[in-house]
């Protein structure tokens, strides 16, 4: 997935397991698909869940979970990863990993209308939480900061995509008011990849390594990434979206769009890849070219 990332296996997770928590070596250790795009990921028994940073500058992240998720848990509607344990380098793994409580649900959900409401839900809580000391997010500042790397971005896929109409897209969002509320606790990586479902509707919320302060319509994203179009104008208004945050909230998709499919292709990360395609289309901005790997 990345060039410079640490390989992982089972094998390696048992070795770890075995040394540092002896009494989970006895645990069933399964790779978990699709793969994290920032950690590696391993089933530990029914219960547990492992997670390996796949390289250094990931390692941050897992410190936040660990620092963050006991204090969240509690606030947040949702059923989120609990810390259990946490592990140092060892058996030739050079970072620090952690182990998790494994949260049930689905990938996909059945019903993702009737999601809407639950999802404003659970962004409402996250903003609802004082954000004093909390750490800056992954969708911090402005989008006009971010001007240039997206253009760029947006360069090396044009001929594949419809490069003009996610400009225009991008443009627009850039003419939007900026955020310019208090400190706002976001989890900035909201998708289908990062929400569990059962019955349609979501049971649960992962990978919190990119939360933190940040621009609340990096949140309300997920009506573009998630939701068909009939659940957006609900899920907005439950959330409290006003036109502003829509527009940037179109912007942030755009954004994580062009940085994706710029990186990452339909071999080394199908699932980011594939739902960035899918959501270009929600955003409107045209059906996919060719789609072909790249040379």
């Amino acid at each position: 997935m990345h060039a410079d990332e640490v390989d992982t296996d089972s094998s390696l997770v048992q070795r770890l397991v075995a040394a540092q928590f002896p009494h989970w070596a006895d645990l069933e250790v399964e790779p978990v698909l699709p793969r994290g795009t920032d950690n590696a990921n391993y089933r530990l028994g029914e219960h547990l869940l492992a997670r390996l940073p796949r390289r250094e500058g990931n390692v941050r992240g897992l410190a936040k979970e660990l620092e963050w998720l006991p204090r969240l848990a509690p606030l947040l509607p949702l059923d989120v990863p609990q810390p259990v344990a946490s592990g140092e380098p060892g058996e030739g793994f050079p970072f620090r990993w952690a182990v998790f409580t494994w949260v049930e649900g689905e990938a996909a959900p059945a019903n993702r209308v009737d999601a809407a409401a639950d999802l404003a839900a659970f962004v409402v809580a996250m903003r609802r939480i004082d954000a004093g000391g909390a750490p800056p997010g992954h969708r911090r500042g402005t989008l006009l900061a971010l001007d240039e790397p997206v253009r760029e971005a947006l360069a090396k896929i044009a001929g594949r995509y419809d490069t003009d109409a996610l400009l225009a897209a991008w443009e627009e969002a850039l003419a939007a008011p900026a955020w310019d509320g208090p400190p706002t606790w976001c989890h900035c990586d909201l998708d289908l990849r990062n929400v569990l479902f059962s019955a349609g509707r979501p049971v649960g919320v992962l990978d919190f390594g990119g939360a933190g302060i940040g621009d609340p319509a990096s949140d309300d994203a997920l009506a573009w990434k998630m939701l068909p179009p009939e659940g957006r104008d609900a899920f907005w208004s439950a959330a409290g979206a006003d036109e502003a945050s829509i527009a940037r909230s179109r912007g942030w998709t755009v954004f994580q769009c062009a940085m994706a499919l710029s990186y990452y292709t339909a071999e080394n990360n199908p699932a980011l890849f594939l739902e960035c395609e899918r959501w270009i289309t929600e955003l409107g901005c045209g059906p996919t070219r060719s789609a072909a790997p790249r040379a």
